[in-house]
C-alpha cells in the first residue's frame, strides 16, 4: 500500500484551456479520498492524471514516495474501476478477472488463488462461469471491482463507478464499496459528482470547481463550516439558504458582524418556525409557497417579503428571495399562510459578497 500525493499538477491543453490550476493534496496511505464537484469542473481528469491517462503539464504525483510523471499506466501499481465496466463480453466472469495477471505472466495457481478469494470477498463465486451479458449492473460493478482487487494494487482509482445503476441498488453498492475499501485497507481516490456519495464514503472530501480545489477536509467538517458558497450550495441537500446581507430586514438583526459580510448562509435544517424572538438570531418573515412531504420530514419554500439585492447562482443554489425550511414530520403551514422562521446565531454562516471566503462570527 501506499499514500499518494499530488504537488501543484497542472493540465493545460494545446489549445490554451486549464483544466487543472495547480493542485495539491495528500492521500495517506489507506485513506479513500472522495473527488466531487459538477460536470466539467476537472474530477475525473485529475483522477486520470494519477492513473496515467492523461499526461500532467505541470507539478508531480507521488505514488508511495515514487515520481511516476514519467511512468506508464501499468508500471504505476494502480487499480482502476470505471463507470462502464469496461468488461470484456465474451469473456468469462473469471477470465475477466484473470486476464491482467495473466498479461503479467503470473502463475496459474496463483491467478486461481486470487481469483477465488476476490470472488469470495464479492460473494460472486457462483458467478465466475457466466459471461457478463447473463448479469445485472451490480453483479457486473461486482466483478470490475474484482479485477481490480486480484490486482492487489497499492492504489485503487474509482471514477463515478455507481453512476449507471439505479437509485437503490447505488446505495447498496456504496455501502459495499466502503466495507470494502476497509476491509483491504487501501489507499482510494473515487470520482462521483453527488454529494451524498462523497459525504458518506469521504475520510478525506475534496470538493473541486472550475480545475481548482474549493475545499479539502473532513465531510463533516465541511458541511458544517464550508469555506465558500460555492461549497455551502453544493454539499448538502437541500442546499443552503443564501441571503443578501444588505437587506434592511437582515443587517439589523446582524449587529456588530464583520463590515466585509455581505451574504448569510442559513442551512434549511437550522430553522425553525416559531414567533419567539432570538436574541443574536434571525427572524425571516416568509410567504408559503410550496410544500414538499418527503416521508419523516417535510420542506416548506418561501418567498421572502423583503428579498433585497440577489445572490450569484451556484450549482444547485436556490433563486434570490427564496427559501427553504426543513421540518420534522408531515404538518406544515398551508400555501399562501404567512409564517416566521427562526435560526439561532450558532448556526448562521458569513461570507464576503462575492462568495469567495467565510466569515466567522
Amino acid at each position: 500500500m501506499a499514500g499518494v500525493i499530488l504537488r501543484d499538477v497542472r493540465k493545460i491543453y494545446p489549445s490554451g484551456f486549464e483544466a487543472i490550476k495547480g493542485i495539491g493534496l495528500e492521500v495517506g496511505d489507506g485513506q479513500f479520498c472522495v473527488l466531487v464537484g459538477p460536470s466539467g469542473c476537472g474530477k475525473s481528469t485529475l483522477l486520470r492524471m494519477v492513473a496515467g491517462l492523461e499526461t500532467i503539464s505541470g507539478g508531480e504525483i507521488d505514488i508511495g514516495g515514487r515520481i511516476v510523471n514519467q511512468i506508464e499506466p501499468a508500471e504505476r501499481d494502480i487499480a482502476m474501476v470505471f463507470q462502464n465496466y469496461a468488461l470484456y463480453p465474451h469473456m468469462s466472469v473469471y477470465n475477466n478477472m484473470a486476464y491482467g495477471l495473466r498479461n503479467r505472466g503470473m502463475a496459474k495457481p496463483e491467478i486461481d488463488t486470487r481469483v477465488q478469494e476476490a470472488a469470495r470477498i464479492l460473494e460472486i463465486g457462483p458467478m465466475l462461469d457466466r459471461k457478463p451479458g447473463q448479469l445485472s449492473g451490480g453483479q457486473r460493478q461486482r466483478v470490475a471491482m474484482g479485477r481490480a482487487i486480484v490486482r492487489q494494487p497499492k492504489v485503487f482509482l474509482f471514477d463515478e463507478p455507481l453512476s449507471n445503476l439505479d437509485a437503490k441498488l447505488r446505495i447498496a453498492m456504496r455501502v459495499e464499496i466502503r466495507k470494502l475499501q476497509r476491509r483491504l485497507n487501501t489507499t482510494s481516490i473515487y470520482v462521483t459528482h453527488d454529494q451524498l456519495e462523497a459525504m458518506t464514503l469521504a475520510d478525506i472530501l475534496v470538493v473541486m470547481n472550475g480545475g481548482q480545489v474549493e475545499q479539502i477536509g473532513n465531510p463533516l467538517e465541511i458541511y458544517q463550516k464550508p469555506a465558500t458558497t460555492f461549497v455551502a450550495s453544493f454539499i448538502g441537500a437541500p442546499p443552503m439558504n443564501l441571503l443578501p446581507v444588505g437587506s434592511d430586514e437582515i443587517r439589523s438583526q446582524l449587529a456588530g458582524v464583520s463590515g466585509e459580510a455581505g451574504l448569510l448562509g442559513i442551512r434549511p435544517e437550522d430553522f425553525e418556525i416559531s414567533n419567539d424572538a432570538i436574541p443574536g438570531g434571525i427572524a425571516l418573515k416568509l410567504s408559503v409557497e410550496a410544500i414538499e412531504r418527503v416521508g419523516a420530514e417535510t420542506f416548506i419554500y418561501g418567498a421572502r417579503q423583503q428579498q433585497g439585492q440577489g445572490v450569484a447562482a451556484n450549482p444547485g443554489e436556490l433563486p434570490p428571495g427564496e427559501v427553504i425550511v426543513r421540518i420534522p414530520g408531515v404538518i406544515a403551514p398551508a400555501i399562501g399562510e404567512r409564517i416566521q422562521a427562526t435560526a439561532p446565531r450558532e448556526k448562521l454562516h458569513l461570507f464576503t459578497s462575492d462568495g469567495r471566503k467565510r466569515i466567522e462570527l
